[in-house]
């Protein structure tokens, strides 16, 4: 067992239901990285703010300071060089939070199909080697569950987080992480350290010297 996933069990020991998930989620965002892919994430109200913050985990240095290759350096030759700014520079996955683009969301609710909103995002965006992330509750957000659908009809893996419920996302996702709780609040509560606990595996795995 990992450190991470020690520690997250040491705190939240009910999350042993989740175990094997989690693990199956960090791998395929490990393995998307490595074959230059990137994560599509979406979610409602609060699980919209979820997406904002994998998002924010996952571009910059989390737990670790992920500075930039010698080989990428050389590709500089410029002031930010010279002045040293490219020490400020954090190695990042490409992680896409689909709530975060405004202009397109509101512009296809306005002219297409609210419910869609998400799914036209992933068909538009989504390619070979890319990971969805879908976050719902209930497992049952229409937006959410037209996102998976698309996701894996395009052949990307697909990876749910929800409550302790069957659901839609539970039928659909490759992999599914399902917390012990049934309540939205108590769902949003455990959903958080699920998801630090894969940030930081992932970015063990891929920047640990």
């Amino acid at each position: 067992m990992t450190i991470h996933m020690q520690h997250l069990l040491e705190h939240y020991p009910e999350l042993i239901c989740a175990k094997d998930a989690i693990g199956k989620a960090t791998d395929a965002i490990v393995n998307m990285h490595r074959n230059g892919g990137k994560l599509l994430l979406c979610g409602n109200g609060g699980s919209c703010a979820d997406s904002d913050h994998i998002s924010g985990e996952l571009l910059k240095g989390f737990l670790l300071k992920r500075p930039m290759p010698e080989e990428t350096r050389k590709l500089f030759n410029s002031d930010m060089k010279v002045f040293g700014r490219l020490d400020a520079f954090q190695e990042g996955l490409c992680a896409v939070p689909l709530p975060a683009l405004s202009a397109a969301l509101s512009a296809y609710a306005n002219d297409c199909e609210p419910d869609m909103v998400y799914a036209q995002l992933v068909y538009a965006m989504g390619r070979q080697h890319d990971v969805f992330l879908g976050i719902s509750t209930s497992g049952n957000s229409k937006n959410v569950v037209y996102a998976a659908e698309t996701a894996k009809a395009l052949g990307l893996v697909t990876i749910g987080m929800t409550g302790e419920k069957e659901s839609r996302l539970s039928e659909l996702c490759d992999i599914v992480i399902r917390v012990p709780a049934g309540e939205t609040y108590r769902i949003q509560e455990y959903h958080l350290p699920v998801y630090h606990c894969i940030c930081a595996e992932v970015e063990s795995a891929l920047f640990s010297k």
